[in-house]
C-alpha cells in the first residue's frame, strides 16, 4: 500500500503546547502507513522537540524565518511543498499567512489546520480574513476542544467541525526519572513545603500577575507555601519585579525554561493556571498525569478536562479571590490534595493518552485522503469521453 505523505508546518519548534502536539502526532503515526515531514518556519532552537524528532527519524526542514514579517517564507515554503508533493498538509497556529498560497496550488493534497486556541485569539484581527478564506477554500479546521469549535462557529460561521482534543504521553509524566525528594533537595525545597506550580510562558494570556496577587492574598501567609513558575517570555522581568514588590522574594521561584517538566511536576503538590483564555492546554493534562490536583480559571476547554471538586478546583476567569481561596484550601488540606491528585491521574490515564489523539488524527487523515481521491476520480470521469 502506498504511504500517505504528511507535512506538518509550525512557526517554530519552541517548547509550546501547539508545537508539542505536532511533534506528538508525527512521531507516533503508523510508519507502515505514513511518511512524515516537519517544516519549521524559524531556525533550529535546540530544544527537546528537535531531539524527539531526531530520535524518531522524522525529517525536519528549518526555513530560517526572521522576527516579524518575512516575505522569503513564501518561496522557501513553496519549494518544500513542491518537492515533497504531500498528500496532506497539516498546519498549526499562525502559519496560514505564509502557507496558504502554496497549499492552494497543491492539486491533490488534503489541507488541515489544527485550531489550538479560541478562534478570536488564534491570530490578530487583521489576519482573520486569511483564516476565513482558508476555511472557505478547502482547509479543514480541527479544533482542540468543543469551546474552540463553538468559537469557530461564532467567528467564521463554521457549523460543524471535527474536534480532536489534545493528549500527551501519559506514562512519561506518571513516571518521572528523578524522585520527588531528590529533586526537592537539589532545588532547595524541604519535604514540609507545599509547592504550587505554573508551567506557562510569561505572556499576557497566562495572567501571572493575577496568580501572584492570589498567592499573596492567601497561601503566602503560610511560610511553607511556595510558588514555582516555569517558563520564559517577554513579561518575565516585570513579573519578577512584581513578586519583589509584593514581598514574595523568598516564596516565589522562577525556574525558566526546563526540559525536565515530568521531573518538575513530580516534585510539586498543586498545579495552578490563571489564564484569561486557552484552547486545550497541555500543561493541565501533564499536571493531571503527574498526579497533581489542578486549580484553574474556567477558560476554553479547561472545564472539560476535569470536574471541579473531584480532580481539582475551577474558578471564574479573573477572580483573584476565588483563585486565592482555592489555593489556600488545598494548602491546608493534604487529604484533599492527595485524593484529587489520584483522581486526576486516573482521569488522564483513561482519557488523555497520546495514542487516543493519534488514532483520531489517523482516522481523519484516512477520511480526507479518501474524500480527495473520490473527488479526483469523479472529476476524471466527468471529463472522460467514454460513455458510462
Amino acid at each position: 500500500m502506498k504511504k500517505i505523505k504528511v507535512v506538518h508546518i509550525v512557526p517554530t519548534l519552541s517548547p509550546g503546547g501547539a508545537e508539542r502536539v505536532a511533534v506528538h502526532i508525527v512521531t507516533r503515526l503508523n510508519r507502515q502507513r505514513y511518511e512524515t515531514v516537519v517544516v519549521s518556519l524559524s531556525g533550529r532552537l535546540e530544544c527537546d522537540l528537535d531531539r524527539l524528532l531526531e530520535e524518531a527519524g522524522v525529517e525536519v526542514r528549518y526555513l530560517g524565518k526572521t522576527p516579524g514579517f518575512d516575505y522569503r517564507m513564501y518561496s522557501r515554503l513553496h519549494r518544500v511543498l513542491r518537492d515533497s508533493q504531500p498528500d496532506i498538509v497539516h498546519t498549526h497556529i499562525q502559519v496560514l499567512r505564509y502557507a496558504l498560497p502554496s497549499m492552494l496550488l497543491l492539486k491533490h493534497a488534503s489541507l488541515l489546520h489544527t485550531v489550538h486556541n479560541m478562534a478570536d485569539r488564534e491570530v490578530e484581527p487583521r489576519a482573520r480574513w486569511i483564516q476565513r478564506y482558508a476555511f472557505n477554500h478547502g482547509v479543514v479546521p480541527v479544533p482542540v476542544a468543543e469551546k474552540v469549535a463553538a468559537s469557530l462557529t461564532r467567528l467564521y460561521g463554521i457549523q460543524q467541525s471535527h474536534v480532536i482534543p489534545n493528549c500527551i504521553p501519559v506514562d512519561r509524566y506518571a513516571c518521572p526519572q528523578t524522585p520527588r525528594k531528590e529533586w526537592r533537595a537539589r532545588e532547595g525545597f524541604a519535604d514540609r513545603h507545599v509547592l504550587f506550580v505554573c508551567v506557562a510562558r510569561f505572556a499576557g494570556q497566562k495572567n501571572h500577575a493575577l496568580l501572584l496577587r492570589a498567592f499573596t492574598q492567601g497561601p503566602a501567609s503560610n511560610p511553607n507555601a511556595h510558588l514555582v513558575l516555569v517558563g520564559d517570555g517577554e513579561l518575565r522581568e516585570q513579573l519578577e519585579d512584581q513578586a519583589k514588590d509584593l514581598g514574595l522574594g523568598s516564596q516565589v521561584r522562577f525556574l525558566g525554561l526546563r526540559a525536565d517538566i515530568p521531573d518538575v511536576l513530580g516534585a510539586m503538590d498543586v498545579f495552578v493556571l490563571s489564564s484569561d483564555w486557552e484552547g486545550n492546554p497541555l500543561s493541565v493534562i501533564e499536571a493531571m498525569a503527574s498526579g497533581l490536583p489542578v486549580v484553574s480559571t474556567a477558560v476554553g476547554g479547561v472545564p472539560d478536562l476535569f470536574e471541579s471538586g473531584k480532580e481539582g478546583l475551577i474558578v471564574q476567569q479573573g477572580n483573584v479571590q476565588g483563585l486565592s481561596n482555592s489555593m489556600a484550601y488545598l494548602l491546608e488540606n493534604r487529604e484533599a490534595r492527595l485524593s484529587m491528585g489520584m483522581a486526576a491521574a486516573q482521569r488522564a490515564r483513561e482519557n488523555y493518552d497520546v495514542s487516543t489523539m493519534v488514532q483520531a488524527y489517523e482516522e481523519l487523515y484516512e477520511d480526507v485522503v479518501n474524500l480527495s481521491h473520490t473527488r479526483n476520480t469523479e472529476s476524471v470521469l466527468r471529463k472522460s469521453p467514454i460513455p458510462l
